[in-house]
């Protein structure tokens, strides 16, 4: 039978290797495209979207990228109750 801190050990196992893979994701984007590439990013904080973006264009994809993300929790965090 599993207990609680099996399901902890697990859960914070799998949170480091997701954090292990994007940060080596970015080291590995940073070294192998040219300076001129563009990039952006989004940080969702429950359904506040944090954008950036290297130029105006990536910027406002990610926003709006975020602003859907946000509206979906909404929509079934409303659908929920």
């Amino acid at each position: 039978m599993r207990t609680s801190q099996d399901f902890l050990r697990v859960g914070t196992a799998v949170i480091f290797v997701g954090i292990i893979i994007l940060l080596l994701g970015t080291v590995l984007t940073i070294i192998h495209h040219p300076a001129n590439s563009q990039m952006g990013g989004l940080i969702m904080i429950g359904p506040i979207p944090i954008v950036f973006g290297s130029s105006p264009e990536i910027t406002t994809n990610m926003l709006a990228l975020g602003l859907i993300i946000s509206v979906f929790y909404l929509f079934l965090w409303k659908t929920k109750r």
